[in-house]
């Protein structure tokens, strides 16, 4: 039995891309995409063995039948073949492998997949995939090959398919040829940096470095902090010529878990030394990401009071800075859903909006909170006739935003650039937002 315990590294790495090292049978055989309806979009067939349709209604009945633990596995083994599948707003992605393979190249692949089509499409839904199947299906074409993996960097992909747009589709009308594959092959692809183009020259060598996180935290009833970790990712933008050589090194690395790198990092210093040492794709793209766990304190506490009796409850939320992180909290907004027995509801606040949407959802948007006082919310609920007391407390998600600073205390030391013609410019940044940041009631 195939079986997942942790994220996927990098698997599609420089070496992976090619064939080499795995058996013949060892390949994907057919991707599916689906919709929330168990509607199949999209089928692309990978190999000479076609996989029959009949695995997706398998695959459905299975979902429906077991739920949310059936949708969360990645690797599902069939009657007659094994399943990869990852879930993206709302578009199931499905590979299958007639044998046993590296399980987590078929998932990292399907996630390659899913982050190119969003790029180009500008998302995904059921909508765009339909509107735009000839794309979809050029880039599979180029993405995989006899069921491995071949070119999956987007930049490089862009040079030989060109995303849609108005202007291509007017063409596409007048012309009537649909196609939007370059005729001309990038000259990175017989390269061994496959992710950037060659003879790349710029007016303006600059080069700017992000880190960007996302707290997830859980506090209990009590106001107890049971869980608080840290998603980040080093996101790039380079704009540079030639063919540079790029090392990133970090002050304090050893906090750093589950770190996920993008194929152009070198590994063997990452080991040793803890360096990022790689020639980086032109323009945007995810250096690495990584997590940081067991942290201690979150900038901002969420305090629900909620007294119920005589068909009534009575609301209150105090919303605070708790541990300051030396720049300016945005964007603080509190949500949470009213429960079902809940008739209506009177909420107002001393600072912010409160809104409540038909389907009882609630919005708090408090935006900067202030230095002389602290945000309250509070009001009374109604309960649906019969009910006394409120038996089903609701949970309070909290969004925020700080830009400046990086909450997991990560600080990047130096970047040193080799191999260009003229001094570059090298920018640095950092900012932290709200991921699943939930408090019970």
């Amino acid at each position: 039995m195939l079986k997942v315990e942790t994220e996927p590294k990098s698997l599609l790495h420089q070496s992976d891309l090619t064939p080499s090292g795995f058996e013949e049978e060892e390949m994907l055989q057919c991707i599916f995409l689906m919709s929330d309806s168990g509607e199949v979009m999209l089928e692309k067939q990978l190999t000479g063995h076609r996989v029959d349709r009949a695995i997706c209604d398998w695959f459905w009945e299975q979902s429906i039948s077991q739920g949310d633990s059936f949708k969360q596995l990645p690797v599902i083994a069939s009657p007659t073949h094994y399943i990869f599948q990852i879930l993206r707003d709302g578009i199931t992605f499905l590979a299958c492998a007639q044998v046993e393979m590296p399980p987590l190249m078929g998932i990292e692949f399907l996630c390659r997949v899913a982050v190119v089509l969003s790029d180009y499409l500008g998302g995904l839904n059921e909508d765009l995939i339909k509107d735009n199947f000839v794309i979809v299906y050029e880039l599979l074409d180029e993405m995989i090959d006899n069921g491995f993996p071949l070119t999956t960097e987007p930049n490089i992909l862009k040079d030989m398919i060109a995303p849609p747009n108005i202007v291509s589709k007017m063409l596409s009308v007048v012309t009537g040829n649909t196609s939007n594959v370059s005729n001309t092959l990038p000259g990175a692809t017989a390269t061994a940096v496959p992710w950037r183009a060659t003879d790349l020259k710029r007016t303006h060598n600059e080069v700017y470095v992000d880190l960007v996180e996302e707290m997830d935290a859980t506090i209990n009833r009590d106001g107890v902090l049971v869980k608080a970790e840290i998603y980040g990712e080093v996101q790039v933008n380079s704009h540079l010529s030639g063919l540079p050589d790029l090392t990133l090194s970090f002050a304090n690395p050893s906090i750093l878990n589950d770190v996920r790198f993008h194929p152009c990092v070198r590994f063997r210093p990452w080991e040793s030394h803890q360096i990022l040492s790689f020639v980086p794709p032109d323009g945007e793209f995810k250096l690495m990401s990584y997590r940081i766990k067991k942290l201690r304190s979150t900038p901002i506490y969420v305090k629900p009071q909620i007294t119920s009796e005589s068909g009534t409850c009575r609301l209150s939320v105090m919303v605070g800075i708790k541990n300051d992180p030396g720049k300016t909290i945005d964007e603080v907004k509190v949500q949470f859903h009213l429960p079902p027995c809940v008739a209506s509801a009177d909420l107002s606040s001393n600072h912010g909006t409160v809104n409540i949407l038909a389907d009882k959802t609630c919005h708090w948007s408090i935006g900067r909170i202030p230095k002389d006082k602290a945000p309250a919310m509070s009001g009374t609920l109604t309960l649906t006739a019969g009910m006394e007391r409120l038996h089903v407390f609701p949970t309070f998600q909290a969004g925020f935003k700080i830009m400046g600073v990086a909450l997991s205390g990560l600080q990047i030391d130096k970047l040193d650039l080799k191999n260009l013609p003229r001094k570059p410019y090298k920018g640095f940044r950092a900012h932290t937002k709200a991921g699943h940041f939930e408090v019970r009631s």
